[in-house]
């Protein structure tokens, strides 16, 4: 079992900055993919980002792109998302998942995702 704990969220304006940590509880040995999905109110979750737990590949979302980062320390046990240059619409509650396994072609399928944290709220202001 893992359980991701999400921090870092807040409430920021347009244009600017904010590093979201994940902090994976538990045994991480069937893990190889941690993501990040959102969910805007009214809207239904969508994925950020993702990542190979120990590699070197990472997937974005089209929206996403060039603005977000995602990265990893194993030695913690933790993933980041780095969020830059935030607009309004990225305005959404944010959840750190674990996957024992997700392909490349369809990182960003949900069904993958086993553990979910309860999530941080990003709040970006016009």
């Amino acid at each position: 079992q893992v359980q991701p704990v999400e921090s870092g969220g807040g409430s920021v304006q347009a244009g600017g900055n904010l590093r979201l940590s994940c902090a994976a509880h538990g045994s991480m040995k069937d893990i190889n993919c941690m993501g990040w999905f959102r969910r805007a109110l009214g809207k239904e979750r969508e994925a950020v980002a993702s990542l190979y737990i120990g590699g070197d590949h990472t997937f974005y979302a089209d929206s996403v792109k060039g603005r977000f980062t995602i990265s990893q320390d194993n030695a913690k046990n933790m993933v980041f998302l780095q969020m830059n240059d935030l607009k309004a619409d990225d305005t959404a509650m944010y959840y750190c998942a674990a996957a024992p396994y997700c392909p490349a072609g369809s990182w960003y399928l949900e069904d993958y995702y086993h553990y979910w944290g309860q999530g941080t709220q990003v709040t970006v202001s016009p």
